[in-house]
């Protein structure tokens, strides 16, 4: 297949980039700054702005897929996670890709309890905005006609972790489990060569 990625000079799109060459595909990797990201292996390496719905056509023409990992904190939270939501759903159709798989966040997922991690007390108050910015981009989603998966943690990244080639669907949300950033690449490409998921939001944690 060939498959696009944005975002893909951080952690979780530099992984995904990884699996999806690993397991034979064509990747074209779409990161901000493409001279800081020369050794994304065997992939092509394109400068983009996941917030620009034409350069996201221009990125992902001829492509089977595309995977979003893309994130930038110097803005907003919710400008940018909206305003790349909706640019995304634009450019991709235009593009003629149909599949997006997204790397989400645990908090806007419900916990043990049915409510969302971020709305159970005790939530820190500084992480509510990064959090509510996820869940505006779901939203846009959700409003939308295009097929996604919305993949997040069941609680949080273990930056360390290595791979084991393992990972298990989460029932809820846990902010005490972790994964490494190669397992969850595992997820992802799971839900672009075989999707499970459609237009949805779902958890996973270490096997």
């Amino acid at each position: 297949m060939n498959i696009v990625v944005f975002g893909a000079g951080g952690r979780a799109g530099r992984q995904a980039v990884a699996e999806a060459r690993r397991r034979g595909h064509q990747v074209t990797a779409v990161v901000r700054d493409p001279a800081r990201h020369g050794d994304l292996d065997g992939a092509r390496v394109v400068a983009g702005d996941v917030t620009d719905e034409a350069g996201i056509e221009q990125a992902a023409a001829g492509h089977d897929a595309a995977i979003s990992a893309a994130v930038d904190l110097s803005v907003p939270p919710h400008d940018f996670f909206t305003t790349s939501a909706r640019a995304l759903v634009t450019g991709l159709t235009k593009a003629g890709v149909r599949r997006l798989v997204l790397v989400g966040i645990a908090t806007v997922m419900p916990g043990a309890s049915g409510t969302r991690l971020m709305d159970e007390p005790g939530f820190p108050d500084e992480f509510r905005p990064f959090s509510l910015g996820h869940a505006a981009g779901l939203e846009e989603l959700r409003a939308s006609d295009l097929d996604w998966a919305y993949i997040a943690p069941a609680g949080d990244f273990d930056h360390d972790g290595a791979r084991t080639g393992r990972y298990e669907l989460a029932d809820h949300g846990d902010m005490a489990r972790r994964i490494s950033y190669a397992d969850f690449a595992i997820a992802l490409l799971d839900e672009v060569d075989a999707p499970r998921h459609h237009r949805t939001a779902v958890s996973i944690r270490e096997a």
